[in-house]
């Protein structure tokens, strides 16, 4: 981090989510009891996706991949935050921000690409269903994970560089619960626009979904248009949820909106979205509500 005048080293202040009220003791104990929800039921669906043979599948596998991620995404904010709060202090050091940013833009920029992934898969589902184990082998299924995680990293890296190199003229408080690139664009001098790879993935899940759409609508059978969509309609959930509130924070002009909504909206995709993916999956998913149902008897 370097100041306006040249000086380094200052430790950033997080403003915070909660202050010491009742009732905000209350909301404080709901975080980490949504925290410990979306632990538990993540780690769940990995378990489940890895002990049913029949969940051995390319969608599963990517699914059990977004999992993971989640998890490494609450548990990259919410410890942090819990111990400010309950040892009250709000600092945080250069290092210890740009390391989180690093992490959470890293995760961010996997699941997008991942999502990307899971778009393809649900494509070759319902257009190619009898080249779907050549199309989507499981060679295909790795690499595409592994590039989702390569070029996440990537992208972590250069864009949490950028924002620690600017010059913060202005107050080192930082109006969130934890170190987000787009609060500390708010305090930088220079001009700052390095949010748009958020449209490459988008693009591409656009794409798969309008030739999943178009394959649709020349279905003769009108069982079969609402079986393909309901074959993706858990993933279509889950990317409304995460691409809609992370480009309302991270592609939106700085001069724009309030500090406050966008603290309300990082809350709804750093915590409410991981603990939420595993819902729409298992109840949306005959599979997954299977494997858990043979799992709990036994």
């Amino acid at each position: 981090m370097v100041n306006a005048n040249g000086t380094t080293g200052i430790n950033f202040i997080l403003l915070g989510l909660f202050n010491h009220t009742q009732i905000h003791l209350f909301l404080f104990a709901m975080v980490l009891m949504i925290f410990i929800t979306s632990l538990m039921g993540n780690a769940l669906m990995i378990i489940l996706i890895n002990v049913h043979p029949q969940l051995h599948m390319p969608m599963y596998f990517l699914l059990s991949q977004l999992s993971f991620m989640d998890m490494m995404l609450v548990s990259t904010i919410l410890p942090k935050m819990a111990a400010n709060y309950l040892m009250d202090t709000r600092s945080i050091s250069p290092t210890g921000c740009g390391v989180q940013i690093f992490l959470l833009l890293t995760l961010g920029g996997s699941e997008c690409f991942l999502l990307t992934a899971m778009s393809y898969d649900c494509y070759v589902a319902i257009c190619h269903p009898l080249r779907y184990p050549i199309l989507m082998s499981r060679k295909l299924c790795l690499l595409m994970t592994s590039g989702s995680w390569l070029l996440g990293g990537i992208d972590g890296l250069m864009q949490a560089g950028a924002t620690l190199s600017f010059p913060y003229c202005h107050s080192q408080e930082i109006n969130q619960f934890f170190c987000e690139a787009p609060s500390l664009v708010h305090l930088a001098c220079a001009h700052t626009t390095i949010f748009e790879f958020l449209l490459i993935p988008l693009s591409l899940i656009l794409a798969s979904y309008s030739l999943i759409l178009a394959a649709v609508l020349c279905m003769r059978s009108a069982g079969a248009g609402k079986k393909a969509f309901k074959t993706c309609s858990s993933h279509l959930a889950v990317v409304g949820l995460f691409y809609g509130t992370i480009m309302f924070i991270y592609m939106r002009p700085k001069s724009n909106g309030s500090e406050d909504h966008d603290k309300v909206v990082s809350v709804f995709y750093t915590i409410f979205t991981p603990v939420l993916n595993p819902l729409i999956y298992s109840v949306r998913n005959k599979e997954v509500k299977g494997a858990l149902r043979r799992w709990l008897e036994k």
